[in-house]
């Protein structure tokens, strides 16, 4: 075999070795087979076995060979460069290489500056991708399609979607990949409507959209709910006759099912030959958003039975999520059962659905249990625990998970800061509130809406108004949780006056009251005996389409039984659809007319209560109240009896209070709290000083010594 020949066979094998040991086979061949002895060092030679090493990721022997090259030309410094640009731990040094090249004299080309910005793509490096496109521009590149598609690609990724516009209006002709390129930036920096009038453009100017064009709109079609849209896609996909492989598939799928059209979604399913996990995911998800746990589960036993692939992380997250309404013994127990079994017990995705499980069936320590087998927990995580415990009424644990999150070198959110808020709202500890606000303004969240509405709500709940209106009217344009939320803690302090005024700012500011506005206006309206303006409100309510829940007629019973309209409030609980499930409104009416000495309809609505529950104790207790203000004593005997053989107990009254890092509760019943002695002994301190102050104030010359010493 000629040395000519053999050199021609050895450059062949270079363009197609991808195995590390292979190129170095070769190239020792090259080494020992060559008889002229300029033909190992030949730019071309080199240029070839330099690409090869950079299909095999072996840059450390491109540089090498690279560095030992007597003559390099513009060949070696791109395959170089291209190697470097495409490896995220040496994309930095493509820069030097051009100034290396240019240095030596050299003219960089197209292909030079496509693998720079695409470095730059891949860094998000915005200063270093525009300092090339000024070298772009100086060598006379700007108008080659592939360099103009390379910077429209870079200053997207960079969130630069201006100057990707600049670049795509100057391109003379537009091929399907710079379409591509541009609507696939604006997807990715959310701009989806956008995206999808691009794509409109495109057909209109006659490009002929690709499968990954598709691909792209339908799932633009389903971030915005698009189903209309998504279906003439889908016609055109059909009429055009477009090959539609397994991603575009599985993009019309996710479409279908984002938008809940389930029947398509089956359709589509249907006709997938080979279905991979993906599709598997996305109808299983499908399922789980419109509520059809039953068919979801159906779905991954299919898959379980029929597919060849295992179930992943995102399977067990969209199955879990499904069924979370379910009882767990049921379906959730078992799913963590088959997820530990895959070696899934630690995944974040698997964790979080296990976790809204559990707290969906009130079942927060299996929940803990699950929160403690991950050990790389996201925020995410630790706000589902936070927000689940508040919501459980369990505040004081959700402030000391939100703890943990610092103690243990996490960074919180605001949805973290909000539920640990909340938290402290409810269980109104003033000074926890107050320090997690000094952490909102120290990791600059306190401009968050979100954060702001629960600072708000804090300091209400709280009875700090000053507070809650400092915080409030720091927010340029509050959204109506944040109107909410100060309406609310005028209503429980008692101002009625200053929250209807605050109602009408709303209504001039052109929001729309929700439910949650008018429940607090009703309930400072029943606080402060304003009917009129408590019935203009619930006519307001209505007329803004807004239905009464069970807590809106509560207000309004309490309102007008307070007014001694107690015939009033006997029709108005008659007219509810929650006349037999709450019997509250039948208590409130009953509590009512022991105040009022209305024997009449205090005996109806007891007679209600105990047919529905005979076993009611507040109902016996009010009713037998209730003939005792009228002076029925044999009606109070007979009332007594029956308690009596039911063994009826009133509940205990609750308090707390907090001291320095501890929350101690106090119950009339239960005298075990080893602080107890010390509390009564405060209480009794703090009401001398509250006599002795109310006797100088009356009296200065009376010694309130002696008054003092009779508590």
């Amino acid at each position: 075999m000629t040395t000519t020949r053999s050199l021609r066979y050895l450059l062949q094998r270079c363009t197609t070795v991808t195995s590390f040991r292979e190129a170095r086979q070769l190239h020792a061949l090259i080494l020992t087979t060559t008889t002229l002895p300029s033909c190992p060092q030949s730019p071309y030679l080199c240029n070839n076995l330099l690409s090869m090493y950079a299909r095999c990721w072996s840059l450390g022997d491109a540089q090498l060979l690279f560095d030992g090259m007597p003559h390099k030309n513009l060949v070696s410094y791109n395959a170089l460069i291209s190697a470097y640009a495409r490896d995220s731990t040496r994309r930095v040094l493509c820069m030097e290489l051009l100034t290396q090249l240019t240095a030596q004299g050299l003219r960089p080309n197209g292909s030079t500056f496509t693998s720079l910005l695409q470095a730059c793509c891949f860094l998000e490096d915005w200063f270093t991708g525009a300092l090339v496109h000024a070298q772009v521009i100086k060598f006379g590149f700007l108008s080659y399609v592939y360099v103009q598609t390379s910077l429209l690609g870079m200053y997207s990724n960079c969130g630069d979607l201006g100057s990707a516009c600049t670049v795509f209006c100057c391109a003379e002709e537009k091929d399907v990949v710079l379409w591509n390129n541009m609507i696939f930036g604006n997807l990715k920096n959310e701009k989806i409507k956008n995206g999808l009038c691009l794509f409109g453009t495109m057909v209109r100017s006659g490009t002929s959209p690709t499968q990954f064009t598709y691909s792209m709109v339908f799932s633009a079609c389903s971030k915005l709910r698009y189903l209309i849209w998504g279906k003439v896609i889908h016609a055109r996909v059909v009429v055009q006759n477009v090959l539609a492989d397994l991603p575009l598939q599985n993009s019309l799928l996710d479409m279908y099912c984002s938008c809940g059209d389930k029947i398509s979604a089956f359709s589509v399913f249907s006709r997938i030959d080979t279905r991979g996990l993906v599709s598997w995911n996305s109808m299983i998800s499908g399922c789980a958003g419109s509520g059809e746990g039953q068919e979801a589960m159906d779905l991954f036993v299919q898959l379980l039975r029929e597919s060849r692939h295992k179930p992943d992380e995102y399977t067990f997250a969209a199955i879990i999520s499904s069924t979370s309404t379910f009882p767990a013994t049921k379906y959730g127990k078992p799913l963590q059962a088959q997820a530990v079994k895959a070696g899934l017990e630690s995944s974040v995705f698997v964790g979080t659905t296990l976790l809204s499980m559990y707290f969906g069936n009130g079942d927060p320590e299996s929940a803990e249990k699950v929160f403690n087998l991950i050990k790389e927990k996201d925020i995410i995580l630790w706000t589902e625990m936070i927000v689940n415990h508040t919501r459980l009424g369990d505040g004081e644990n959700a402030i000391k998970i939100f703890g943990k999150i610092y103690r243990e070198g996490h960074k919180s959110d605001s949805f973290a800061l909000s539920g640990a808020l909340s938290a402290c709202a409810d269980l109104a500890t003033l000074k926890q509130g107050e320090m997690i606000h000094s952490l909102a303004v120290k990791t600059g969240l306190d401009t968050d809406m979100c954060v702001n509405g629960s600072l708000v709500d804090m300091y209400a709940k709280n009875g700090y108004l000053q507070g809650a209106r400092s915080v409030f009217s720091q927010v340029s344009d509050p959204d109506l949780k944040c109107w909410n939320a100060l309406i609310d803690g005028y209503s429980q302090h008692g101002k009625a006056e200053e929250a209807i005024t605050l109602f009408r700012e709303i209504t001039g500011r052109g929001l729309k009251p929700d439910h949650v506005t008018f429940l607090s206006l009703l309930s400072a309206c029943s606080h402060s005996g304003l009917v009129e303006s408590g019935k203009s409100l619930w006519s307001c309510m209505k007329e803004n389409g807004i239905i009464p829940g069970p807590m809106h007629y509560s207000c309004m019973v309490s309102l007008l039984s307070r007014a001694g309209l107690l015939e009033e409030s006997e029709e108005l609980i008659k007219q509810s659809c929650f006349r037999e499930q709450h019997l509250e409104l039948w208590r409130t009416l009953l509590s009512s007319c022991v105040y009022r000495r209305n024997l009449a309809v205090g005996v109806r609505a007891a007679e209600r209560i105990l047919s529905l529950d005979p076993e009611d104790s507040a109902a016996h207790i009010l009713l037998s109240n209730l003939y005792a203000a009228a002076g029925r004593w044999d009606g109070v005997a007979e009332t007594r009896k029956k308690m009596r053989g039911l063994m009826l107990e009133k509940v205990p009254g609750l308090s707390w209070i907090e001291a320095k890092k501890d929350i101690h509760a106090f119950s009339s019943c239960n005298q075990s709290n080893p602080l107890m002695d010390e509390a009564q002994d405060e209480v009794l301190r703090l009401q001398g000083n509250m006599i002795e102050l109310v006797i100088q104030e009356s009296d200065p010359l009376i010694d309130s010594s002696l008054w003092v010493e009779t508590i």
